[in-house]
């Protein structure tokens, strides 16, 4: 697969029910391909710290915020599989990707406390944001996020995309891709994660469609939505416990 390493762009997602999402698939036909790899699999350590400074954070929806993830394609990765270290920024719903592309190894090595490894001299800046984040917050890898994703292109213009994510799994062991994409399911997640992701405007199709059925712009977020559950289910088993010890 080939990447671009730098992007600047609007992302918006929204959540859809079966039934938008079929109505949707047709109402994209004329204007928009899906790429050519189908319906695949993504996996992503997201690093955070100890206490979960990053996700307490994006959860206080402040007007800046960042992340960073260890990301790599297929059901599991392999030493010399591409893998992409990615510092994502957001600030006014303008999204600012910066990312490295190594090998799956040497990523993983360098964010588990092994030394870095050699940046061409054209990733040396994005490296140091990197390296700066990791140490200003104590980050380490934290939680495995995987999810299948369908992309769709527009025809006339490759900047805009739409791409649908479901199956959202997540595992707090063996935080290592290598590991497969194994995870336990999130609770009660929609149908489809519909994320857009533009450099301009939407198009006026798309528009047209989101109103007439009613589809409206979410906040969910992955990470957010499953430390949540995890909070919940914690803040369960405390009150189980206590009423199991009266």
């Amino acid at each position: 697969m080939a990447y671009a390493n730098t992007f600047k762009r609007k992302e918006m997602k929204f959540l859809l029910n079966e039934e938008q999402y079929s109505r949707l698939l047709k109402e994209m036909n004329p204007y928009m391909t899906a790429d050519e790899y189908g319906v695949h699999t993504i996996m992503n350590i997201y690093f955070d710290s100890a206490n979960d400074d990053v996700i307490m954070n994006s959860l206080s929806k402040p007007v800046y915020k960042e992340k960073l993830r260890l990301r790599a394609y297929g059901k599991a990765a392999g030493d010399d599989d591409e893998a992409f270290l990615e510092i994502k920024k957001k600030y006014k719903g303008i999204v600012y990707k910066r990312r490295l592309e190594m090998t799956y190894k040497k990523l993983f090595d360098y964010v588990s406390g092994g030394e870095a490894p050699d940046i061409p001299e054209k990733d040396k800046q994005v490296f140091e944001e990197i390296e700066y984040f990791i140490k200003r917050l104590g980050l380490v890898p934290k939680i495995v996020i995987c999810y299948d994703r369908q992309a769709y292109f527009g025809n006339d213009d490759n900047e805009f995309r739409i791409t649908f994510d479901g199956n959202v799994r997540s595992r707090r062991n063996e935080v290592d891709l290598r590991k497969g994409d194994y995870g336990e399911l999130l609770f009660d997640q929609p149908y489809r994660v519909m994320e857009i992701k533009v450099s301009d405007a939407i198009p006026l199709w798309l528009v047209k469609f989101l109103s007439e059925n009613k589809i409206y712009a979410d906040s969910f977020s992955k990470y957010g939505n499953i430390y949540l559950d995890e909070v919940k289910n914690s803040i369960q088993n405390r009150r189980e416990t206590k009423c199991f010890q009266a």
